[in-house]
């Protein structure tokens, strides 16, 4: 791909169904278990779902959809069900600005707890988790039915909104 999300302006918005396509696209290349489309379908119907995509401008000024997370908000406690940058876009910023904006959206509903899964050998999304705080709390052992690796659950113990504030300062 000749753009580079780095270079241009990327906009944070809500998931829409026109968006569903490309978003079944992006977890079909990222994941060897994607959702399906009625998951997506269910999922922003969902009261307790924020699904957020992240999207940028070629320099073409057309807008490419290169991210997508849904989680899920339910009383003071977050879980990110799904979360994938497309691949092309990957290692440039795109996944900590959405995660960034995902959790400080978050805390501003009042969570103050986030849990996830991510496969044990996934270690730049293990990384990306240790840099903004999670921990490895448990482990959950042949969580992914294809091959049966383990899943490690990971706990955000506390949001700090001015933490991820100067975070997202920072990308501007």
């Amino acid at each position: 791909m000749s753009s580079s999300p780095a270079a241009v302006n990327l906009h944070i918005r809500r998931m829409t169904a026109a968006d569903l396509k490309r978003v079944v696209e992006i977890d079909s290349l990222s994941f060897s278990l994607p959702w399906p489309k009625s998951s997506f379908e269910y999922e922003l119907k969902n009261p307790v779902s924020r699904l957020r995509i992240a999207e940028f401008e070629d320099q073409a000024t057309m807008l490419i959809l290169a991210g997508m997370i849904c989680f899920w908000v339910i009383e003071n406690e977050g879980h990110i069900a799904t979360f994938a940058i497309h691949p092309d876009y990957r290692h440039k910023g795109l996944g900590a600005r959405l995660l960034t904006h995902s959790l400080l959206e978050a805390s501003q509903e009042g969570v103050e707890l986030v849990y996830l899964e991510v496969r044990r050998g996934n270690q730049a999304a293990i990384q990306m988790y240790h840099d903004f705080g999670f921990e490895i709390t448990g482990i959950r052992a042949g969580y992914y039915s294809d091959n049966h690796e383990d899943a490690l659950m990971m706990t955000l113990a506390k949001i700090d909104p001015q933490v991820l504030q100067t975070r997202l300062e920072k990308f501007v």
